[in-house]
C-alpha cells in the first residue's frame, strides 16, 4: 500500500518556532506520548523551518487512534491546536 503524508493544514499554536501565520513550516511533525502532543512543538522567539514547505505528520505513536494504521497517520491532513502550553493534534480520535 502506498501512503502519502498527511499535511498539517493548519495550526494555531502561534508560539511554536515552526508556525508562521498558522502553518507548519517544519518538514515532518511526530505525534504522541502520553497524549496526542505534537512532539515537534517547542516555542522560541526566532522562527524556523522552510518557508516553502507545509509541514506533514512523519509519525503517529498513538496506537488508540482511529487513523492510526502501523504508527501511520492514515488521513490526508490534520490540524494542530495549542493546548495548555503546547500543541496536540486536533484530528485525533480514538478508536
Amino acid at each position: 500500500m502506498t501512503m502519502e503524508m498527511p499535511k498539517v493544514i493548519n495550526c494555531d499554536a502561534a508560539e511554536c518556532a515552526y508556525n508562521n501565520d498558522g502553518k507548519c513550516h517544519t518538514m515532518a511533525i511526530t505525534i504522541g506520548s502520553a497524549e496526542p502532543s505534537c512532539d515537534t512543538f517547542f516555542a522560541a522567539g526566532k522562527k524556523g523551518g522552510v518557508a516553502d514547505m507545509i509541514g506533514g505528520v512523519g509519525a503517529c505513536k498513538m496506537e488508540d487512534c482511529m487513523f492510526n494504521q502501523s504508527l501511520e497517520c492514515a488521513v490526508k491532513a490534520i490540524s494542530v491546536k495549542a493546548h495548555a502550553h503546547h500543541a496536540d493534534c486536533a484530528t485525533y480520535k480514538t478508536s
